[in-house]
């Protein structure tokens, strides 16, 4: 067995090991690195090394830097507050009005964990309050943070714009995150009108409007004035100026500590380091695989399942199917992103941008299965009267049958379509 297949395999066994004895897939990834590529292969440690994607982990930690701040201080958890008080009483319209603050508040940087950390409580605690089934609220809430998750200042988003980067692909971020937009707003409304929306319409709301209403929500104070501001600024830098997303999360966040806005040593200890750790142990990993053909060799298993018309359909499938035991930021697209060009190259396609939005989507819309971390907030967060037994079975059945739909919605839009 050559190193490209024992690489291959050791992938594999990181994705299984990780999922059977919930361990960080990152620092086992660094540790089968080692094993194979210096102690096997006769890779250097300093090659090694140089696999660290230093510019991602300086995007990851100065985004989350900043957004830890922002959730020690309320700022986002009375954004939400805000918007639920916006609709009025119509109940009917509040899973479209969450589905809707959770793609911004996403977009925005924290990404679709974060958000549906913050959101999960109070949206299913509102769900039990106006008889909205819980199901239903789980999946609009969930897939409105997947929506976000592309923004070129989400922690999705910043990942792929690395990883494009290092490819010396072109800057294909803004029309990504279009494309999740547009994706997951039809995933949602599906939901919606399959799923319990449309009884909302007809029946009586006095109760649940009531229920609705009955949403405290205190003002702004100073810290989270000063949070808005720098939010904005991170965005404004970003987008108009061409800012490092990172190093311009650090300084707003240092700005914002030296200015009293949060705890210091409160918004370390909220940082995800182990999704951060996770994210960049892989990629090390991975950057092994391609050394040694590893990647190649995957890439031509999918080539001889797939022609030009159907590799969206077959690498959507692929990835939503790893995606629904694995991390999607932390194995699907270190993994999967790198892959696809060299993947076209073998079956002679062009559509790259339509490929890397198969995987990239198809990769995320599993994870609000229970046995990923979205769904297992949802089901964390269920009230007493919520049967957490029948939640459980529904969102694993949503999760496993999004991935035969999920890749078959992507081929339509990207490749029967056309659409990007």
């Amino acid at each position: 067995m050559g190193l490209a297949e024992l690489s291959l395999i050791a992938l594999a066994v990181a994705v299984v090991v990780g999922i059977v004895r919930n361990v960080n897939v990152g620092p086992l990834s660094l540790a089968i690195a080692l094993v194979i590529g210096y102690y096997i292969g006769g890779v250097k440690i300093k090659d090694l090394i140089a696999g660290y994607p230093v510019n991602v982990f300086l995007m990851l930690a100065g985004i989350t830097y900043l957004f830890a701040i922002a959730n020690i201080n309320g700022t986002l958890v009375k954004l939400t507050n805000y918007a639920v008080k916006a609709v009025r009483g119509n109940v009917a319209m509040l899973p479209i009005i969450l589905f809707i603050l959770a793609f911004v508040l996403s977009s925005l940087g924290p990404g679709a964990i974060t958000i549906c950390a913050l959101m999960a409580a109070p949206c299913m605690l509102l769900a039990s309050q106006t008889k909205i089934p819980a199901f239903l609220m789980a999946v609009m809430v969930a897939n409105g943070t997947q929506a976000g998750n592309m923004s070129p200042i989400a922690v999705a988003g910043v990942i792929v714009k690395g990883l494009a980067d290092k490819l010396n692909l072109p800057d294909w971020s803004f029309i990504l995150w279009m494309n999740s937009l547009v994706y997951f707003f039809a995933i949602g409304i599906g939901a919606y009108l399959l799923f319990g929306g449309l009884k909302l319409w007809r029946r009586s709301g006095a109760m649940d409007a009531s229920a609705v209403m009955k949403v405290e929500v205190e003002p702004f104070n100073r810290q989270q004035y000063l949070t808005l501001a720098g939010i904005a600024a991170l965005v404004i830098g970003v987008i108009f100026f061409k800012v490092d997303i990172g190093f311009f999360g650090f300084l707003i966040g240092t700005v914002l500590i030296l200015l009293g806005a949060a705890d210091e040593e409160k918004a370390f200890k909220a940082m995800p380091w182990g999704a951060i750790m996770m994210v960049t142990g892989v990629t090390v990993l991975i950057n092994l695989m391609s050394k040694i053909g590893g990647m190649a060799l995957f890439a031509d298993i999918m080539a001889k399942q797939s022609t030009p018309f159907t590799v969206t359909l077959v690498a959507g499938f692929w990835s939503g199917l790893i995606s629904a035991y694995a991390s999607t930021i932390g194995v699907i697209l270190p993994a999967f992103v790198p892959m696809a060009p060299d993947l076209l190259a073998k079956i002679g396609g062009t559509d790259l941008l339509g490929l890397l939005s198969s995987i990239i989507l198809c990769g995320h819309v599993t994870d609000v299965s229970p046995l990923s971390t979205l769904g297992a907030i949802f089901i964390a967060n269920a009230t007493e009267d919520q049967d957490r037994k029948k939640l459980f079975r529904n969102l694993l059945i949503w999760g496993i049958a999004m991935t035969p739909i999920g890749a078959v919605v992507c081929w339509f839009l990207f490749t029967v379509l056309g659409i990007l």
